[in-house]
């Protein structure tokens, strides 16, 4: 019973997660080109490119709890071992982009 009702919720929430992540990366995408576009000539553009990085981290950060739910609902092996890799992927991507904040901001230019 409980089986059931994990398969029949986790997908939609597995969704809605992933559609966070989008409308995150879609929304701060289009915040920063505007940004850049009006600061172009008049200022540097590192605080930008911070918060362009803060808001990527923030999507993947989403999209990787989509990925470990997805988990919960992984009939065979084959399945799990993508999900493997598109997990570790996402982390590897996530801590890329923490890294490079944590150094842009130890580091201003």
């Amino acid at each position: 019973m409980l089986e059931e009702l994990l398969n029949k919720i986790v997908p939609y929430i597995i969704s809605i997660l992933e559609c966070i992540g989008v409308f995150i990366i879609a929304y701060s995408s289009l915040k920063t080109f505007y940004l850049y576009l009006r600061n172009k000539l008049h200022s540097d553009s590192h605080e930008i490119k911070l918060d362009f990085a803060r808001s990527l981290a923030f999507a993947l950060e989403f999209k990787l709890g989509g990925e470990i739910l997805r988990t919960v609902i992984t009939k065979n092996l084959d399945e799990m071992y993508i999900l493997a890799a598109i997990i570790l992927l996402r982390a590897i991507l996530t801590f890329v982009i923490h890294w490079e904040i944590k150094f842009d901001t130890s580091n201003p230019i």
